[in-house]
């Protein structure tokens, strides 16, 4: 009885952990020509914390307190909205780095991206990705 209860209890807590990563999972589109592109994580990073410009690309954020954004933060940045606020107040005061666009949704992410060569923005894994935007990086 005991077995079989904490058995149950294991398989429930495993498709819990299943299902939360499935929701965790980002991917980070372009509107580029180039349909090749693929990059690996610390490049994503580097693109999006004003590293070094990768095929022309220019990075597209949502606002702190938007649930895709503290994820994309946390799984592929790395770093707390604090710690990437403090960054940006740092670059922005040496007038070394300017911070990425920012739009208000997801929604308004996609828009930009299809009307914008060379845009690239992080949306929540699952979304539909209309034909003309390339898939650079996904985390799943």
């Amino acid at each position: 009885m005991i077995k079989a209860s904490l058995l149950l209890i294991g398989t429930i807590f495993s498709l819990t952990g299943n299902i939360c990563c499935a929701n965790d999972a980002i991917t980070v589109v372009a509107n580029t020509q180039d349909r090749s592109i693929y990059l690996n994580r610390q490049e994503v990073r580097n693109l999006f914390m004003g590293g070094a410009q990768h095929y022309g690309l220019h990075a597209i954020v949502l606002p702190p307190n938007n649930q895709t954004r503290v994820l994309f933060n946390t799984k592929v940045i790395g770093l707390t909205e604090a710690r990437i606020q403090s960054y940006w107040a740092q670059m922005r005061f040496t007038g070394r780095k300017r911070a990425p666009h920012e739009e208000i949704s997801e929604s308004s992410v996609l828009e930009y991206l299809k009307n914008n060569k060379g845009a690239v923005g992080y949306l929540p894994a699952g979304i539909t990705i209309p034909e003309q935007l390339t898939v650079i990086y996904s985390n799943i």
